[in-house]
């Protein structure tokens, strides 16, 4: 949730960066993985919500595992830094529901 406010508005490396792996993910989860995927997004908020109705299969486990990893990539690079003055521009918060 939220813009990452790296750069200007459609030359945020860090937006883009999230968004092109979250979007890919859902998408081979769906195609791939032949999993049902419910999602709630408002682009102007850099909002997106997903759910699973189903108990999800190895395969949707596999892509959110590979998700979570990229997103902890970006973090390490642009997110919060302990003991550093540097502004934060991502935050990974995981919420296992």
């Amino acid at each position: 949730m939220g813009h990452a406010g790296f750069g200007p508005s459609g030359h945020d490396i860090v937006c883009a960066a999230i968004s092109i792996l979250v979007i890919n993910t859902l998408n081979s989860i769906e195609e791939l993985a032949k999993e049902n995927v419910i999602t709630e997004s408002d682009e102007k908020e850099g909002y997106l919500e997903c759910h699973f109705p189903d108990d999800i299969n190895e395969k949707t486990k596999l892509f959110m595992d590979s998700l979570v990893l990229g997103l902890k990539g970006i973090e390490q690079s642009y997110g919060k830094k302990a003991f550093s003055k540097k502004k934060r521009y991502f935050e990974l918060i995981i919420k296992e529901v």
